[in-house]
C-alpha cells in the first residue's frame, strides 16, 4: 500500500491540475481518500457479486460476471487497436448497455472518458477535441435523426488528434470500428493478459467531466481514481443504498449527477441498473413494472410518463420506493406516495442530500448536509471571502476530499474561481441553519448565467454569442423563463441592427442559423423577443432581473387572455 506522502502519479498529464498535495496527504491520514483506484474498485464489485444482476432493460440484462468479461475483452481491444492508457475519448452515446460497456471498457484500459452529451455538435466537439487531444470519437450508430457516424468523421478533418470513431451499435458504417466487433474478436484469456499491464494510479485523473460553466463553452472537470471512488462510496453510504436495490435514472449517463450518484454507486453496491434505450412512455413503464426500482430521478418530462404505473401502485411498492428532486419534494410524495430527497450537487464537487429521519421542514425546504463530514462550506458575501451573518443568504464557497482544485488548462482563469485557500466559489447562494444539533443548508438561487432546462444548465453567454454572429443582430441577452414540464425554457430577448430592423427576425429563421453553426438543439431558444432597448439597472448596467420579470409577465399575460377566450 502506498503512503501518504505518496500523492503524485507517476506522469503528470499536461492542463490537469492535480490537488495540494499537503491535503490530498491529510485527506489519506484521516482516512477520507483510500490508495484504492476508481477502475480497482468496479472490477472488485462485479467480481464479488458475479452471479447479481448489473444491467437490466429491453435490450437485455447482464449479470455482473457477463458485464465484467464483455468490459475486460472491450478494454484490451481498444488497446490493441491503438489506443493507450491515459489517451482521452470523447463520449457521444445516448442511454444504452453499449455506452456503459464503453464506459467500463475505457476505465479497466486506463483510456479517460471525456463525457460530453450526445446533443453536442461541431462547436462543442471540435472545442472539446481540440482542448484535450481526444483519440478516440464514440458515437452510437443508430440514432434515426442524426449520423452521428459521419459527423464523426466530419470531425477528424477539425480535431486532427482523432484516430478512431467506435461505434456502439447498429451496422457499421465509414471508417468506424463496431463495439460488438471489437468484442467478439478478443479471447477474454489474452484481454485479461493485456489489462494486467495496465497501471492504475489512485491520485491520476481517471474521467473528464462538464461543467455546465459561467463563461464560453463547457470547462473540463478532471476527476481522479480514488476521490472520484470515495464521492461514489459517500454518497451509497449516505442513501443507504444495498445490492438489492434496483435504479430508475434515465438521465444522461455521462452527466456526473447519474455516475457520481446513482449508476456508479449502485454498481459498486451490487444492486441493478435500469437501461432505457428510449424515453417513450411504453418503456420507461415496462421497466418500472418489470423491475420494480427502488431509486427514482424523474426530473423534467419524465414522471409523467410513468405516472400511470405509480398511480396504481400499492401501499408496500410506495413505500419501498424512493424519489430524488431537486425542489419540491413534498409535492411528489403528495403524487407518489412514495419518500422524495433533494439532492444539491455540482460536477466540480460537493453533494448535500435530505434525509428520511430529518425533520419535516426540513425535508420540505432545504437540501440537507454534505455526504462527507471532510467537506467544508462557507457562505460569504458574493465575490468576497467574508461571511455573512448566521442563517443569511450568500456565495456558497466549498471545499473537500472530492472537489476539485481547477479546472483543466484554465489555471490563469481558475483565480477567480478558486479562493486561495482551495476553496470553490460555486455560484449558488445559500443559507444555512442550525436544526436539533445539526446544520442544515437551503438552496436560494444561482449567481451562475445559466438556465436550468430540465436539469441541462445551458450556458447564457456562449448561447448569446452564437446569436450575436447572426447578421442581422446587434445584441443579445439570454434568460430562463418559467416552465411546468421542464422548470426553465430559453428565451432570447434580441436588439437588431437599425438596416433590419424592418425585415425582422424569426424564432424558426434564427434556430435554424444557430443549426447550421453547430450548436447543440437543446440549447436553442424556444421564445425570441424582439426589443428596441436593453433595461438597465441605477449603475447602467443590463438588468437580466428586469428581462426575467418581463418575460414572466408576457406569458402570465398570454394565459390570461387564453383564459378569458376559452371562457367565452
Amino acid at each position: 500500500m502506498l503512503q501518504p506522502t505518496h500523492v503524485r502519479p507517476s506522469v503528470l498529464l499536461d492542463g490537469v491540475r492535480y490537488p495540494d498535495e499537503d491535503r490530498l496527504r491529510q485527506y489519506v491520514a484521516d482516512g477520507y481518500l483510500s490508495t484504492e483506484t476508481l477502475a480497482g474498485a468496479f472490477r472488485q464489485s462485479f467480481r464479488d457479486h458475479k452471479d447479481r444482476l448489473a444491467l437490466v432493460g429491453p435490450e437485455g440484462e447482464f449479470t455482473y460476471q457477463a458485464f465484467d468479461e464483455q468490459t475486460e475483452r472491450l478494454g484490451a481491444a481498444l488497446l490493441a487497436l491503438g489506443l493507450r492508457p491515459l489517451d482521452r475519448a470523447i463520449f457521444q452515446c445516448g442511454n444504452c448497455n453499449e455506452l456503459l460497456l464503453a464506459f467500463f471498457g475505457c476505465l479497466k484500459a486506463g483510456i479517460i472518458p471525456l463525457c460530453s452529451l450526445q446533443a453536442f455538435r461541431k462547436l462543442e466537439i471540435s472545442y472539446l477535441g481540440k482542448l484535450c487531444n481526444a483519440r478516440l470519437h464514440f458515437v452510437q450508430g443508430d440514432d434515426p435523426k442524426f449520423d452521428d457516424v459521419a459527423f464523426a468523421e466530419a470531425m477528424q478533418a477539425e480535431v486532427p488528434s482523432l484516430a478512431f470513431i467506435l461505434q456502439a451499435r447498429g451496422t457499421r458504417r465509414g471508417s468506424a470500428v463496431l463495439l460488438a466487433d471489437l468484442i467478439r474478436d478478443m479471447p477474454l484469456g489474452r484481454a485479461q493478459a493485456i489489462l494486467a499491464d495496465v497501471t492504475h494510479e489512485p491520485f491520476q485523473a481517471a474521467v473528464f467531466q462538464l461543467s455546465g460553466g459561467t463563461t464560453g463553452v463547457p470547462k473540463i472537470i478532471p476527476r481522479f481514481q480514488n476521490e472520484y471512488l470515495y464521492n461514489m462510496r459517500a454518497v451509497a453510504q449516505w442513501n443507504r443504498y444495498t445490492a438489492d436495490d434496483v435504479l430508475f435514472f434515465p438521465t444522461p449517463y455521462m452527466h456526473n449527477l447519474n455516475m457520481g450518484c446513482f449508476f456508479g454507486p449502485f454498481l459498486l453496491s451490487g444492486a441493478a441498473v435500469t437501461v432505457a434505450p428510449d424515453l417513450s412512455e411504453d418503456t420507461l413503464q415496462a421497466l418500472v413494472r418489470d423491475y420494480e426500482p427502488t431509486w427514482f430521478g424523474v426530473a423534467g418530462p419524465i414522471l409523467n410518463r410513468i405516472a400511470p404505473v405509480l398511480l396504481r401502485s400499492t401501499p408496500a411498492e410506495r413505500a419501498r420506493r424512493n424519489f430524488i428532486v431537486p425542489k419540491n419534494a413534498a409535492n411528489l410524495t403528495r403524487l407518489t406516495g412514495s419518500p422524495a430527497h433533494h439532492i444539491f450537487g455540482m460536477t466540480e464537487g460537493v453533494i448535500m442530500f435530505t434525509r428520511p429521519e430529518d425533520p419535516q421542514e426540513i425535508r420540505e425546504q432545504s437540501v440537507g448536509c454534505p455526504v462527507s463530514a471532510a467537506d467544508e462550506v462557507r457562505i460569504v458575501h458574493p465575490g468576497t471571502e467574508d461571511e455573512v451573518p448566521e442563517g443569511e443568504a450568500g456565495e456558497a464557497l466549498f471545499r473537500g476530499p472530492y472537489t476539485i482544485r481547477g479546472y483543466y488548462k484554465s489555471e490563469k482563469e481558475d483565480g477567480t474561481r478558486f479562493t486561495a485557500d482551495g476553496f470553490y466559489r460555486s455560484g449558488d447562494l445559500m443559507s444555512s441553519d442550525v436544526v436539533a444539533g445539526k446544520r442544515y443548508y437551503f438552496f436560494r438561487g444561482r449567481i451562475k448565467d445559466v438556465v436550468d432546462r430540465g436539469g441541462e444548465k445551458i450556458n447564457a453567454e456562449e448561447l448569446e454569442n452564437v446569436i450575436n454572429e447572426h447578421p442581422a443582430v446587434l445584441a443579445t441577452s439570454v434568460v430562463g423563463m418559467p416552465d411546468k414540464v421542464y422548470g426553465e425554457r430559453v428565451c432570447a430577448f434580441v436588439l437588431l441592427k437599425p438596416d433590419a430592423a424592418a425585415s425582422g427576425l424569426t424564432l424558426p429563421a434564427l434556430t435554424q442559423f444557430l443549426q447550421e453553426a453547430g450548436l447543440a438543439k437543446f440549447k436553442w431558444p424556444e421564445r425570441l423577443e424582439i426589443i428596441s432597448e436593453f433595461p438597465l439597472t441605477a449603475s447602467g448596467k443590463l438588468s437580466k432581473v428586469l428581462l426575467r420579470d418581463r418575460i414572466v409577465q408576457l406569458l402570465q399575460a398570454e394565459t390570461d387572455q387564453d383564459a378569458v377566450e376559452q371562457s367565452q
